[in-house]
């Protein structure tokens, strides 16, 4: 689902879509796309000390979301990401 999930991203992005909300975050630019990142890093934060599965699991996969469209912006791929983690191991 994440490779599916960046190959709609990098869609958007050549193909903006009226009303996408991924459009809206590109178009407010790399400041508020990595702002929305760290939003969603503290949200899973409170979400692992204090909420339920579900609140964890929904604000996780909101973190992944956000953070593949700054990859998108920033011009990396899950296979970049792949490739240092191979390297590390």
């Amino acid at each position: 689902m994440l490779t599916q999930l960046e190959t709609i991203i990098q869609d958007r992005k050549q193909n903006p879509t009226e009303g996408s909300y991924t459009n809206t975050l590109f178009d407010a630019g790399i400041n508020k796309i990595a702002q929305k990142v760290g939003e969603e890093a503290t949200e899973v934060i409170v979400a692992a000390l204090g909420q339920g599965r579900d609140e964890q699991i929904g604000e996780i996969a909101d973190l992944f979301y956000h953070t593949l469209v700054l990859m998108t912006e920033l011009g990396l791929s899950l296979e970049d990401i792949e490739a240092e983690l191979a390297n590390r191991h």
